[in-house]
């Protein structure tokens, strides 16, 4: 999974990003001073490795992995090239998962390239920006296939005017109500607001801003939308316990689940889709578990948990057989079987 930190200039994105990946990217009062983007890995927070530690005492855990993408600022006209804006947005284009940073703290010694602090406004300005570049995506591909005469491109044509419609009332396509397979038609488009977003409040402090009207409203947007949000000062929290939280809820934004592999030498987790079967999560772990698959022994979180091993597990009728269809469940601690 890829998260991708977006923003205009000066709104703490390099400091979300250097507390979210331990780095060390570039912070500093002007704009731009993120240019090419900063790549940075981060664990997902998962307390049942912690839980299961406990009770193997394994050399090491090793979690699932997020990878964090400090994206340049963003200013009005990026959708035409200006500032950043092209390299700006095939950045976000290859990202899974947005996190916008929302200014609302007040700082005089830190520019804002708006002149003003006004957090609704600048999500606006964010907003308006990607939603101009896919107009401008779906108005190309649409000119591409408008003259072929088959009955599917036609279909394909009328969900995307359709889209296109949606967009140009200022909604993000992410709010879009689609039918069943209608994303199937604009998938090869990699559109930008139709990807899931968690926005951050980024404030002074966050007990000063419980009923602030302008996070009453983004809350409000917010929810409209589906998304998620986020109230933190990254000023004020240098810990930023919060950022576990927001790892958190963009997992569940891309309705990610995870499962473990258990062991003396280690305890891991295992990022993978849900839903997702035995026989496709194999190969997250190699391809050679998938190749020679024969089956996999399974035991849910809770029950190894409930007995304390896996030996105990198995006597009490908790370990279980799966073949290649199994859903993999939430949690649970597999064993693949395989021909070598």
């Amino acid at each position: 999974m890829k998260c991708g930190i977006i923003g205009l200039p000066n709104v703490g994105k390099s400091t979300f990003f250097n507390y979210i990946s331990n780095s060390q990217a570039l912070s500093e009062n002007f704009p731009f001073s993120t240019i090419e983007p900063n790549y940075g890995i981060t664990k997902v927070p998962d307390e049942r490795l912690y839980v299961l530690k406990k009770i193997i005492n394994p050399i090491r855990i090793i979690p699932s992995e997020i990878k964090i993408v400090d994206i340049a600022g963003l200013i009005k006209g990026s959708h035409k090239g200006e500032g950043l804006g092209n390299r700006f947005l095939s950045h976000i284009r290859e990202t899974n998962v947005i996190i916008h940073i929302i200014r609302f703290f007040h700082d005089i010694s830190v520019l804002h390239v708006e002149g003003s602090v006004n957090p609704i406004r600048d999500k606006e300005i964010v907003d308006m920006e990607l939603q101009l570049k896919d107009l401008e995506m779906i108005e190309k591909k649409i000119e591409k296939v408008i003259k072929k005469n088959d009955s599917h491109i036609n279909k394909s044509i009328h969900i995307m005017q359709k889209i296109f419609s949606f967009l140009k009332e200022g909604k993000n396509i992410r709010m879009y109500p689609f039918q069943e397979h209608e994303k199937e038609y604009i998938k090869d488009l990699q559109l930008l607001t139709v990807k899931p977003v968690i926005y951050i409040c980024n404030v002074d402090d966050e007990s000063n801003y419980k009923t602030n009207l302008h996070v009453e409203n983004m809350k409000k947007m917010a929810e409209m939308e589906n998304s998620t949000l986020v109230i933190l000062s990254l000023k004020k929290n240098e810990d930023c316990t919060e950022v576990d939280q927001v790892l958190k809820k963009a997992y569940k934004l891309l309705n990610l689940q995870s499962f473990f592999t258990v062991g003396k030498k280690e305890i891991r987790s295992w990022c993978i889709s849900n839903p997702c079967t035995a026989y496709e999560a194999s190969s997250v772990i190699h391809t050679d578990l998938k190749k020679g698959f024969i089956r996999a022994k399974v035991i849910h979180y809770d029950d190894f948990i409930k007995y304390g091993s896996e030996e105990n597990a198995k006597k009490a009728g908790k370990m279980f057989l799966v073949g290649k269809n199994y859903l993999i469940k939430d949690g649970d601690i597999i064993h693949f079987l395989f021909n070598q």
